[in-house]
C-alpha cells in the first residue's frame, strides 16, 4: 500500500518533530498526487514570473497567498482521500464519494480562481513589458 500507517498514531511533542511530520506530508504529496506535483510547478513558475514582472509587494503577497491556497488544498484534499479510505476501506459508499468528489472539487475551483487571479496580475505587466 502507499500508505503507511506504522506511524499515523503518534503525536508531535516537540517542534521539530511537528515539521518533521509536515515535511513528510509534503514528501508524500511530492511522491504520489500527479495534481500537486502539476500544481506546484505552475505555481513556482508563476511565483518566479512574478519575480521577473517586479510585481508590486501587494501583487506579489496576492500571487504568493493564491499559489499556496491551491496547494493547502490539494494537500487537504489527499488528506480527506485517506482518510476516507481508511475509514470504508474497499467498500462503496455514496457518501464516501461525495467527500472525495467535494475535496476535489475545493481544488479545482481554487485552481480556477488562482488561474483568474494570475492573469489579472500577471498578463498587464507581460504586456507592458513586451511592448504592448
Amino acid at each position: 500500500s502507499k500508505y503507511s500507517r506504522s506511524s499515523s498514531w503518534r503525536i508531535a511533542n516537540d517542534l521539530p518533530s511537528s515539521f518533521k511530520y509536515a515535511f513528510q506530508g509534503i514528501s508524500f504529496g511530492l511522491r504520489t498526487q500527479r495534481n500537486f506535483r502539476i500544481h506546484l510547478l505552475i505555481g513556482t513558475f508563476a511565483f518566479i514570473f512574478g519575480l521577473w514582472l517586479n510585481l508590486s509587494m501587494i501583487d506579489f503577497a496576492v500571487l504568493v497567498l493564491t499559489i499556496a491556497s491551491v496547494i493547502v488544498l490539494e494537500l487537504l484534499n489527499t488528506a480527506i482521500e485517506a482518510a476516507v479510505d481508511l475509514s470504508i476501506g474497499n467498500r462503496y459508499h455514496p457518501l464516501a464519494k461525495t467527500a472525495k468528489d467535494c475535496s476535489a472539487a475545493s481544488v479545482l475551483v481554487a485552481s480556477i480562481g488562482s488561474l483568474v487571479i494570475a492573469l489579472f496580475l500577471l498578463l498587464p505587466p507581460f504586456l507592458s513589458r513586451i511592448g504592448f
